[in-house]
């Protein structure tokens, strides 16, 4: 940032003001003089109008999107190791999911809320590691653990449960309008 100097000091005991040098700190500034913290009621109110994120709702959709498409796998292909490769995919996104939602719900988080919001973050990185390093084990081991392995089964089952997430966001968002609509 560029400074200025303030014309009402003289000598040595001017006065530098800083000064914006790019439009982006110019609107930031602009943003920050325009800021009013919310009162206790109001951010109550916004948090009942906000749709409540769950992870346990992504898991479940998961699992509902891993049985129709081994269920569509069944029928187009009738082939068994292909239905088991694509359940082995799905259950190598589900299982890890299913232990992060445990360890960031049921597990260490409500005993790290006394902690902070840097205990809370440093446990969510925890289990989103754990989740990462369970999910590439699991893909390691399907050679030896699926007979007669398809690839690409495999890999099919991994993306139609990874879509799961953004299945989650449109309810969400739909269930936020439904509520603006309402409210």
């Amino acid at each position: 940032m560029a400074t200025i100097e303030d014309p009402a000091t003289s000598g040595a005991g001017k006065l530098q003001k800083p000064m914006p040098s790019t439009a982006f700190e110019e609107a930031d500034e602009a943003e920050q003089d325009d800021f009013k913290p919310l009162t206790r009621e109001e951010a109550q109110q916004w948090r009942q109008r906000q749709p409540h994120a769950s992870v346990w709702a992504v898991l479940g959709w998961q699992v509902v999107l891993a049985v129709l498409a081994a269920c569509v796998a069944a029928v187009l292909t009738r082939s068994q190791p292909v239905v088991v490769s694509l359940l082995y995919g799905a259950a190598a996104v589900v299982v890890p999911t299913g232990l992060m939602a445990w360890g960031l719900t049921k597990g260490a988080l409500s005993k790290r809320a006394a902690g902070g919001a840097q205990a809370s973050l440093a446990g969510f990185f925890v289990w989103e590691g754990a989740k990462l390093l369970l999910a590439i084990a699991l893909l390691a081991l399907a050679p030896r653990l699926v007979a007669d392995l398809n690839w690409l089964a495999l890999v099919a089952g991994l993306v139609v449960v990874l879509k799961a997430y953004w299945l989650e966001l449109w309810f969400r968002a739909r269930r936020l309008k439904q509520n603006c609509e309402l409210g």
